[in-house]
């Protein structure tokens, strides 16, 4: 199958789920072509079913902000012609689903049917969507999708509350690579680190609001005075500054580490004990995920659909949103040396469900069924 993924080609979670998928279908033997302004971050090895196609985007005097959509629907045109694609699998609603339709529609008049998945990732829905200056475009967009999935349930409960969708929309949740995400031997960073045994904890972020960073800093201002420990923050953002304040308001700098944004965060998380993700809204919960396959256990708020990945009791804990003090008392109830093996293996054992290769099969018999009902439809 010859297929085309248009997704933003930053660290964020819906642009490294589409170039993982892209990834993981190149390697079965598919034909991927990513269409985007920049190449993904982590398109970051050759195979030769892989293909990258830069969206060019002129600037002219007339235009106040460049025409991105306009540009990018041309683009898939040109590839869709030029290498015969056979389906377009779009990743975040805006504005990649509205270009998408836009691109169907000019191959239709050249006899050229092409199915469009649209997948949700989560603030394409909960916070740019809804906002009434896109909320029409990204309604349209999806119902005119051939099919629609969505990383969780919950994002699929938010997109049906907040938006006129007629679509039946399929959950296919996140994936994960357990041969790159596993528990690697780095006792010498670890040494280096806590260098008398200190516990690890660890947070990956964007620094954003919505993240919660500073309860990060809370929740660990308090572990550490009953367990001797160090935090590890992955990622950098807007909140930086006022997180870097509360850890001198706080006197715990010098068992704080800032390691900025790291693209192998595996090793990192190769020495962690645990991981800590009190965010406002998660659509799914990659990161922790990703934390969980390198067998560490998830303290954690129950927004979004964080509670469909982290299992109370059994992987971590989960809190309400800004309930410090409940997952202060978790995360110390996890550290303790008779239950953190357990939490350990639990973590990594969930993990499994949602290995490469459970998941990746879903969305190639969503594009099938795709294929087929354009096939059906066209017949008609």
């Amino acid at each position: 199958m010859k297929i085309g993924i248009v997704c933003y080609p930053t660290y964020g979670g819906s642009g490294v789920v589409a170039t993982e998928l892209g990834k993981a279908l190149a390697q079965k033997g598919h034909k991927v072509h990513f269409i985007t302004y920049s190449q993904p971050a982590r398109l970051d090895f050759f195979n030769e079913n892989l293909f990258y196609h830069e969206v060019y985007v002129p600037e002219y005097p007339l235009f106040q902000y460049p025409p991105y959509e306009l540009a990018l629907a041309s683009k898939m045109v040109d590839i869709v012609k030029f290498e015969k694609l056979d389906v377009l699998h779009v990743h975040y609603a805006i504005p990649h689903a509205s270009a998408a339709y836009m691109a169907k529609q000019i191959l239709k008049t050249q006899n050229i049917q092409i199915p469009v998945i649209t997948t949700l990732h989560g603030t394409d829905i909960t916070l740019v969507g809804k906002d009434a200056s896109y909320e029409p475009v990204v309604t349209f967009s999806i119902n005119q999708s051939d099919a629609v999935t969505a990383v969780s349930s919950d994002l699929k409960t938010e997109t049906y509350k907040y938006f006129r969708v007629e679509k039946e929309i399929e959950v296919i949740p996140n994936f994960i690579n357990l041969e790159r995400f596993r528990k690697q031997p780095k006792e010498h960073f670890r040494a280096a680190i806590s260098p008398f045994g200190e516990k690890l904890l660890v947070h990956t972020s964007n620094f954003r609001a919505v993240k919660r960073v500073e309860d990060v800093i809370r929740i660990f201002s308090e572990v550490r005075k009953s367990v001797p420990s160090k935090l590890l923050l992955v990622g950098d953002g807007p909140e930086r500054p006022g997180i870097e304040k509360l850890c001198r308001d706080l006197r715990i700098c010098h068992d704080v580490r800032f390691l900025g944004k790291l693209e192998a965060v595996e090793e990192v998380l190769s020495i962690a004990d645990l991981f800590l993700m009190p965010s406002e809204k998660e659509s799914f919960g990659l990161a922790a995920l990703e934390a969980m396959a390198c067998e560490v256990p998830v303290i954690s708020s129950n927004a979004g659909g964080i509670p469909e990945l982290n299992v109370q009791g059994v992987t971590g804990f989960l809190s309400n949103v800004g309930d410090v003090a409940d997952m202060v008392k978790n995360a110390l109830f996890v550290l303790k040396d008779e239950n953190l093996p357990r939490f350990k293996a639990a973590a990594l054992e969930r993990a499994r469900d949602f290995e490469t290769s459970k998941i990746v099969p879903l969305y190639e018999q969503c594009y099938q069924r795709a294929l087929d009902s354009v096939a059906a439809h066209s017949a008609l």
